[in-house]
């Protein structure tokens, strides 16, 4: 069986460019309430329509109003009003087009609309399905620089009888300034109104959902907060707190850097069978950065990928903290209370500051360079600066080193390339890590309010930080230049979130904290308009290639039932599944509810015991067995899916660890509540995980392409 993917791509992170924040940002003020307006009331599906063909009449400039404006001088974008700065609309592209899915095999054909609006670098695309059922979904994403979308996301949505809108988002950022969070979206989402009422000679109005994911559940956000009646609902996908960037990225590098020799030790502690004490045998600094990284919203079992992890987006935000922040660096290596004036901090003894000569350049254009020499210790992340020659001055980020020879980031601005250009062997150079050092403690000297409740681990019973405070929150920043504004929970329409149990670039309890400036605006109305879902084994994207699927699985399947679930809310008053149910304990972690009854939201719950080894019962059965070779070892699974979120259709194994999942266990019918087994002989001694993935789907349909959600489970066995 197939893997399951987002559905679409969109980077492993929250690609927020800071360097628009020089070109100036939007400081656009929320909305009042957070219940929607009048107009944005669909008019009910009556039937399917289909295209008819005729040509296209595009007014421009747009008739009507032209959209209020706030004190601040950004418009009030309704879905009867006009932006006036994107009402040019026109279309350079209208012809037949058709494409296939290549994972589902799934082919639609289709009316493609492309256009933009003049005076700006805006641009959208409109996909109309052949058959038409009164909708149509628009992915979005801040970076997005180009309107077309990808295969899944196309057949998807025209499969499901919505018409899909994509813009560019005016450039995406930073280019995009105050057009890109929400307004180019808007835009484009009420002209494919006037162009659907063409294409199918239709005139209800249709009925539209935005969603996107990581820097795009900042859009969906923005988007639901700051219109009224574009949308009629969205799906926010992994979102993080305003003051998330760049918190949760240097929190990592931190741990990634202090913990580095003892992850292996706290991944096997958290997998099934451990300790499940990930500080056992760490010193007191490696006890409080993994403690840090936890109460920040890091979850202890997310460290299964620790050799993979970068930090995420910070490379693409570092540079926007250093023009937010600029004496950051040296006040940190210079007042008291900062990390890298205290003693017993390791910041000092990993910092250098290494001067070197330049003796060749390596590649052409050049990749790297080859010096003299170069410093102890790992150089990615540092800053190459140029202190002699035609690129004095300039600085380049490191990427790694071998030997003497420093290999360039490969995602170089044009400025930067032209530096890197100019140098010459000869020239001399300064690798540098006081920035990256000391943005891996950026977090503790940005504690916003106390609601954030992550960063209140740095302050004291006092309630006062326990640190220095920075001059600016640089979070509400990134996330206004993402969405257009900071979000507050006062959003229009309906809204169904979702959030990963193993995020660790946007981290789980985010999304607690927008539910609970949901539940402040709307109160018992809560429940009318908002859902919440938590995905257990998900990440903050996609597993990146088979054998991250033994430990993870994609939300794609959930985000797509969720469009569903929520057109049939807003036409129908169809109720979705019930919010998860969990708590946050005191280290800002989400625990879900033991049993699918309980836990409820969509996804099935899977629970994995080893009942028998041999001729050995083993009782009670458990997640870790030892085992000799050729011993066959049973596998009870148990699993039901939350009430009302569908059946159990497939039931797969893999033992290797590979993730090609080549065992399968039959369902005869598919169903809520599933037990089975399955035996296996391990050949070789090793430490072995078997693990199992479910998958449900709402109409217990096992032959259906898409809203297929999925669990895993994970059990220990040790051939000796």
């Amino acid at each position: 069986m197939r893997s399951f993917r987002k559905p679409t791509p969109h980077g492993r992170t929250i690609r927020l460019v800071a360097v628009a924040l020089a070109a100036g940002l939007l400081t656009a003020a929320c909305t009042s309430d957070g219940k929607p307006d009048a107009d944005a009331t669909p008019a009910a599906t009556a039937s399917w329509k289909s295209n008819v063909g005729r040509p296209l009449q595009i007014s421009t400039p747009l008739p009507g109003q032209p959209c209020r404006t706030r004190d601040d001088g950004t418009p009030v974008v309704t879905g009867s009003c006009v932006d006036p700065k994107l009402n040019q609309p026109y279309v350079d592209k209208d012809e037949r087009r058709s494409v296939t899915d290549p994972e589902t095999k799934v082919k639609v054909d289709f009316r493609y609309v492309h256009g933009g609006f003049s005076g700006t670098e805006a641009t959208f695309a409109f996909y109309f399905p052949e058959r038409y059922a009164g909708r149509f979904f628009q992915y979005t994403y801040p970076t997005l620089t180009t309107d077309d979308a990808g295969p899944a996301t196309i057949a998807f949505a025209l499969s499901n009888g919505a018409y899909l809108v994509r813009t560019n988002n005016a450039g995406g950022l930073p280019k995009a300034g105050e057009l890109g969070g929400y307004r180019a979206n808007a835009a484009a989402a009420n002209l494919s109104r006037t162009v659907a009422a063409q294409v199918y000679a239709d005139s209800a109005r249709p009925r539209g959902y935005i969603y996107g994911a990581s820097g795009g559940a900042y859009q969906t956000i923005g988007a639901l907060e700051n219109t009224e009646g574009v949308w009629d609902g969205g799906v926010p996908i992994v979102p993080g707190t305003p003051n998330a960037i760049p918190s949760s990225m240097t929190t990592q590098l931190l741990a990634l850097r202090v913990l580095r020799d003892k992850l292996p030790q706290i991944v096997d502690a958290m997998e099934p069978g451990g300790s499940g004490d990930p500080y056992a045998g760490l010193n007191t600094e490696q006890r409080a950065v993994l403690r840090e990284a936890t109460r920040l919203g890091f979850s202890p079992r997310g460290w299964w990928d620790h050799a993979e992890m970068d930090g995420g987006a910070f490379y693409a935000v570092a540079g926007g903290v250093r023009i937010l922040d600029p004496t950051y660096v040296d006040d940190f290596w210079s007042k008291p209370g900062y990390a890298g004036t205290d003693p017993a901090s390791s910041a000092g003894t990993a910092r250098f500051q290494y001067d070197a000569e330049v003796t060749e350049l390596v590649g052409s254009p050049p990749t790297g360079l080859r010096l003299s020499g170069v410093p102890t210790g790992d150089l990615t992340g540092a800053d190459i600066v140029v202190t002699s020659g035609a690129a004095t001055g300039k600085s380049v980020i490191a990427a790694g080193s071998k030997g003497t020879e420093v290999t360039f980031r490969k995602d170089a601005d044009a400025a930067t390339a032209a530096a890197i250009g100019a140098i010459r062997p000869g020239d001399h150079v300064r690798l540098d890590n006081s920035w990256l050092l000391a943005l891996q403690y950026y977090q503790r000297y940005q504690v916003p309010s106390a609601d954030m409740y992550g960063w209140n681990q740095f302050r004291g019973s006092d309630g006062a930080p326990l640190y220095p405070q920075r001059p600016i929150l640089a979070g509400p920043t990134f996330a206004q230049a993402a969405s257009g504004a900071v979000p507050t929970g006062k959003f229009h329409g309906k809204m169904i979130m979702l959030a990963s149990l193993l995020d660790v670039e946007a981290f789980p309890w985010p999304a607690d904290w927008y539910r609970t400036q949901a539940q402040t605006t709307l109160g018992s109305g809560l429940n009318d308009s908002y859902r919440l879902w938590y995905m257990d084994n998900a990440v903050h994207g996609s597993p990146r290639d088979d054998a991250a699927e033994t430990h993870a699985v994609s939300y794609g399947g959930e985000a797509q039932q969720a469009l569903l679930d929520l057109d049939a809310w807003v036409t129908q008053g169809t109720a979705p599944p019930a919010s998860s149910t969990y708590t946050v304990d005191g280290d800002s972690q989400v625990n879900l509810a033991p049993t699918a009854e309980q836990r409820k939201g969509v996804q099935p719950v899977v629970n994995l015991t080893i009942s028998k080894v041999g001729t050995r019962e083993i009782r009670p059965a458990a997640v870790r067995a030892d085992a000799r070779p050729d011993e066959a070892v049973t596998l009870a699974v148990s699993t039901q899916a939350p009430p009302g979120s569908g059946k159990i259709v497939s039931i797969e194994w893999d033992f290797d660890g590979r993730g090609t999942f080549p065992d399968q266990s039959k369902i005869n019918k598919p169903d809520s509540s599933v037990q089975t087994s399955i035996s296996h002989t391990f050949t070789r001694p090793g430490t072995y995980f078997a693990v199992v993935r479910v998958t449900s789907e709402r109409n217990g349909d096992a032959a259906a392409p898409y809203t297929l959600v999925q669990n895993i489970a994970r059990a220990r066995v040790i051939v000796r």
